[in-house]
């Protein structure tokens, strides 16, 4: 007798460049000690705050437009299978080819494919998270594909054979010098005299690209946008490479993760107002591309789109979580962070750093996947990228969600050392006469801060505590004994503490 499985598949879990390898305290003390790199992050993210603020401060209704992209992307979870159809069925319907990778893999499989059936060995690249996420470039270059990045950030990362710091700004850890002497070193037939000076260091990268744009037969994309009831994607960018990447190749290639998606055209109407003031702090983006499927004539004659889960149903399957996937990939986020502006993206491991990539990367691949459980972590909880977040995306909450289930995971059939903590803090302080026989050991305390009066290194899970901060030395007293002797001396009478004798009082 044969047997249906009934009810949901099983979720797979994010694969690719979502995985912190260390733990975020360990790479963040290794980060801090390059005082360059701290340098360049305050100056170009407080340039960017000032920027947004500027902006922002412009419009009356700044709040109530980002009231409406959270109350968009928050139906557009709701009805997220309806709409994924509806956008495949209109692509279709006007030329294109909708392909749908569960994972990294299956991604990097399909393009490869497809770039290989063109019978070309190189490909020009937009920007694309979703392409640094599965690990596209390198998973082509092993099978013989170069993939050329055509955004001048994405260049610069490229050529110094480096990692991106930042979702907006990849190479916001390098300054305009550090720029010149990777252009020198790793740039084919560059000036030998080309100066940090910002216009030259473009114009050498425009020349440099200038050749591949004209020649380049695919292009890869990822998507600001998809909306579903006509299918057309958008692309914004400061730069106009993606311009040249979206119209010029014979074939485009489209990676866009699932929850990128829009009910209706006139949807845009909001985040083009919100992304561009909440990302580069100006109040339009440059350059808009909008694109629906094949026109005969205009643009690629070849046109396809890649849905990628690569674990976003897991964060969809987490009611808490799952508002992480209404990120717009603006970075507002992170160039309010007190953590990230000190550490840099390199720390957090995955391809997304800061606040969003903390609550996203854990909420795709699963808080037990190497060492994201970590991650949660990296943040003060202070509140600012909840201020700063377009869509409201309320990252503090998740955080402390995310930690709770990172403490679960690890939570075996024996107490922790937090479970019998608390238990023996819950024993002491549900009875005055506990109270104040703990409070006599204070003196011990003291004895453990020597000269300075501070506790530098506790045992067991208080290390947690001194690796990053010291303690000051107790009193010599407690409170309720300090109060008992100065009402002694004094002659009035003192109160008594509830479930406490008088000589404890």
């Amino acid at each position: 007798m044969s047997r249906t499985q009934l009810g949901m598949p099983g979720l797979r879990p994010g694969s690719g460049n979502l995985f912190a390898e260390e733990k975020f305290p360990s790479a963040a003390r290794r980060e801090l000690g390059n005082a360059q790199l701290r340098k360049n992050l305050k100056h170009a993210t407080s340039t960017i705050r000032g920027k947004r603020l500027n902006v922002t401060g412009e419009l009356p209704d700044w709040e109530e437009l980002r009231d409406a992209g959270s109350a968009l992307k928050t139906a557009v979870m709701a009805r997220l299978p309806e709409l994924l159809e509806s956008f495949e069925a209109n692509v279709t319907a006007r030329g294109g080819v909708v392909h749908w990778a569960r994972d990294a893999d299956e991604a990097n499989r399909i393009i490869h494919d497809l770039v290989k059936a063109e019978g070309v060995d190189e490909v020009v690249k937009v920007k694309s998270m979703a392409t640094q996420e599965i690990g596209m470039n390198e998973y082509l270059e092993e099978h013989g594909i170069a993939a050329f990045e055509t955004d001048l950030a994405e260049l610069i990362v490229q050529l110094g054979h480096d990692k991106p710091s930042h979702i907006l700004v990849p190479a916001i850890h390098k300054n305009r010098t550090e720029v010149r002497d990777i252009f020198l070193k790793e740039m084919p037939g560059v000036d030998p005299e080309l100066t940090d000076e910002p216009r030259k260091l473009a114009m050498a990268a425009r020349s440099h690209l200038r050749a591949k744009f004209l020649s380049a037969k695919v292009a890869i994309s990822g998507a600001n946008f998809g909306i579903a009831d006509s299918g057309t994607l958008a692309v914004v960018e400061s730069e106009g490479n993606g311009r040249m990447c979206l119209t010029l190749p014979e074939t485009l290639i489209t990676v866009m993760g699932i929850e990128k998606l829009l009910p209706t055209f006139s949807d845009l109407e909001v985040f083009l107002q919100l992304l561009p003031r909440s990302s580069t702090g100006e109040r339009m983006n440059p350059y808009t591309s909008l694109w629906t499927g094949v026109t005969e004539g205009d643009g690629p004659s070849k046109f396809h789109v890649i849905l990628l889960d690569n674990g976003r149903t897991n964060a969809l399957a987490d009611e808490m979580g799952r508002s992480a996937l209404h990120c717009i990939r603006c970075s507002a986020c992170i160039n309010v962070c007190p953590v990230y502006e000190r550490t840099g993206g390199h720390a957090y491991g995955s391809t997304y750093p800061g606040p969003i990539g903390a609550i996203l990367s854990p909420l795709m691949t699963g808080i037990q996947a190497e060492e994201n459980g970590s991650l949660p972590y990296a943040s003060s909880l202070c509140g600012a990228c909840y201020d700063a977040c377009p869509v409201k995306i309320n990252i503090p909450d998740i955080l402390v969600h995310l930690r709770g289930k990172d403490v679960d995971a690890h939570r075996g059939g024996l107490p922790t050392q937090m479970d019998l903590g608390l238990k023996a803090a819950s024993w002491a302080l549900s009875d005055g006469r506990r109270l104040g026989a703990v409070e006599k050991l204070l003196p011990l305390g003291r004895l453990a801060a020597g000269r300075d009066k501070k506790i530098k290194k506790l045992p067991g899970i208080a290390a947690g505590w001194t690796q990053s901060r010291d303690i000051p030395a107790p009193p010599s007293q407690s409170f309720r004994d300090w109060w008992a002797k100065e009402h002694q001396a004094t002659g009035a009478p003192a109160r008594k503490a509830p479930n406490a004798p008088e000589e404890n009082a």
